[in-house]
């Protein structure tokens, strides 16, 4: 347990909750909503307790309960309102924050608890788009600030990892795959952010297309094996990082000369790196997406 992130700063509160440290500080002050410690230079330090609440009166504050009645709760009541609260919820909030706690804590039940829940009211797909997107968004901001550390965001992307696999691994079985094309889903050179890839892999198994996902840092002439054994072969790429803008253009020119070098043969790339690039210099058979929504709507 020496691992598990157990005391806060102000600001680690404002980042994780969205409330400003002023503010916090005024509801310490007028409602006793949260009892601090002091470090011996007079320096607040919150614990995860202090967290969790604070979460929970975020929550519910979001939802239209003021502040003052949050403060007149007691406070094993906070907790069971904010359950009440969720089930009716349409926002993901709740399991967002719930799921920001199982990382902060590395704590797997909790995340697997809260997969449970969410299965139960959505699937696979709504709950990535509603509640894994938003929720590693505010991971990588997160990571930025310093709120957490890389083991946190480790930690948490394994777990969504594993449950794409398994979802992924169940379509796969049964053997949907309808059409003679077929889709090859790869990340560049030292690119291993491959999450949104996966989600692209089990959309398109879903929708009864065949796929050969070869997963993160694949060097461009190693594409070339696949073009002796299917006709038809649309790439998939998504650049979080990776290549760097100075050799983006360079990296793109290179993979139409050596790879698409038949009509049918195309690439869709989506992500951050492509976003920040002059769609206008893309070679032939090149098609840049803003959002895995927009490739999904081209499926």
């Amino acid at each position: 347990m020496n691992n598990i992130k157990n005391s806060f700063s102000i600001k680690d509160l404002e980042n994780l909750t969205g409330i400003k440290a002023h503010t916090i500080r005024i509801w310490e002050k007028r409602y006793n909503l949260l009892q601090p410690e002091r470090t011996d230079t007079n320096i607040r330090t919150y614990s995860t307790d202090n967290l969790q609440k604070l979460l929970n009166i975020s929550y519910l504050n979001n939802n239209g309960y003021k502040i003052s009645k949050i403060a007149s709760l007691d406070s094993n009541q906070i907790p069971n309102l904010v359950k009440e609260v969720a089930q009716s919820d349409c926002t993901n909030n709740h399991a967002i924050d719930t799921f920001k706690l199982s990382m902060l804590n590395f704590d797997q039940k909790l995340f697997y608890d809260t997969y449970e829940s969410l299965l139960k009211e959505k699937s696979i797909i709504e709950m990535f788009y509603q509640d894994f997107i938003p929720l590693l968004t505010e991971i990588g901001l997160l990571w930025q600030t310093d709120t957490i550390t890389p083991a946190h965001e480790h930690f948490l992307t394994s777990l969504i990892r594993q449950k794409i696999l398994i979802n992924t691994e169940k379509l796969q079985s049964q053997n949907q795959a309808t059409t003679n094309s077929v889709f090859v889903l790869y990340l560049p050179d030292n690119e291993v952010h491959e999450l949104g890839l996966m989600l692209i892999n089990y959309q398109l198994i879903a929708n009864g297309h065949t796929t050969i996902f070869l997963g993160q840092s694949v060097p461009i002439n190693s594409l070339n094996d696949l073009l002796s054994h299917y006709e038809n072969i649309t790439f998939i790429s998504y650049f979080t990082v990776k290549p760097d803008k100075e050799v983006l253009e360079d990296y793109l020119i290179e993979f139409s000369e050596k790879i698409l070098i038949k009509k049918s043969v195309k690439l869709w790339v989506l992500g951050k790196m492509i976003n920040e690039f002059d769609k206008s210099l893309l070679p032939k058979q090149i098609t840049a997406f803003n959002s895995i929504e927009d490739l999904v709507k081209k499926i």
